[in-house]
């Protein structure tokens, strides 16, 4: 049997990962001397309110290889094969210290990719492996489809608050007061496996405007493959998104996400967005 692993980062809930047979391993999240293993010792809901008081913004830190070693090893001599699929390691070291733990153990049943993105794309990324793994296919083809569609994830989010922004040092303090009166609503994607910015809207409905545009003239959603919705601690907005793009993404498999720490630091409650596979 291969069982798929993730990390915390892929934002999916304990039920939902329970659902899909997948282990998560949690990344730490940090507000000052105190340390929370994320989706364990501290919910999404608790993580928001704690970031709403902060002065400064939390900080996170990799699965270490210990973790994963400890892991790989049980799987291992349960007589089960290994994917793990985890966030950018241009973001964290955590796929480093995977790849540490694998090479320790023998790598022999136990592939390992790097997903070059985060959040509820990871999601996506970890959901289709299931529906992949569930059609039968070795852990050698479903790792190598992985791979190819590692390429072709996309995300784009809009965030609904500047505040976070400046306080991660991402804009100077007299552009978010500009932006905060106008109304500015960044709108990011994952380039490179970093968080990047790729446009502005004035208010969420114009930053859908501008990831329809996007999905029109850049990069069309493959309507093949399943969608994923995401948002940090705003429910409302998920939905106002999921109806926005619902036409678009007829006849799709849509898996919602309520988006945690790592990317919920720098964009702060009220972010939403859509996660799919180009053509």
């Amino acid at each position: 049997m291969i069982r798929i692993l993730t990390d915390s980062t892929s934002d999916l809930s304990p039920a939902r990962a329970q659902a899909l047979g997948v282990e998560v391993l949690p990344l730490s999240v940090h507000f000052g001397e105190e340390t929370f293993r994320d989706g364990v010792d501290i919910t999404n809901e608790g993580f928001y309110d704690r970031l709403a008081k902060a002065e400064t913004l939390p900080t996170t830190s990799q699965v270490p290889p210990e973790t994963f070693l400890q892991t790989f090893q049980r799987i291992r001599g349960e007589g089960d094969q290994i994917l793990g699929i985890f966030l950018s390691g241009a973001m964290s070291g955590t796929c480093q210290s995977a790849m540490i733990a694998r090479q320790i153990v023998g790598g022999e049943g136990i592939a390992i990719v790097d997903s070059r993105t985060v959040t509820f794309a990871l999601g996506l990324l970890v959901e289709t492996a299931c529906i992949l793994r569930d059609q039968g296919l070795s852990l050698e083809e479903l790792t190598a489809r992985i791979e190819e569609l590692v390429g072709k994830v996309r995300l784009l989010a809009v965030v609904d608050t500047l505040k976070y922004l400046k306080m991660g040092g991402r804009i100077s303090g007299a552009a978010a007061v500009v932006g905060g009166l106008l109304g500015i609503c960044p709108i990011i994607t994952i380039r490179d496996g970093l968080v990047a910015s790729v446009g502005k809207g004035r208010g969420r409905k114009a930053g859908f405007q501008f990831i329809a545009k996007w999905l029109d003239e850049k990069e069309p959603i493959d309507g093949s493959l399943p969608v994923s919705f995401g948002h940090t601690n705003a429910p409302k907005a998920l939905e106002e998104c999921m109806v926005y793009f619902a036409e678009r993404t007829a006849g799709q498999q849509v898996f919602p996400s309520d988006i945690g720490a790592v990317v919920g630091t720098h964009t702060g409650p009220g972010a939403t967005g859509i996660a799919f596979y180009t053509k």
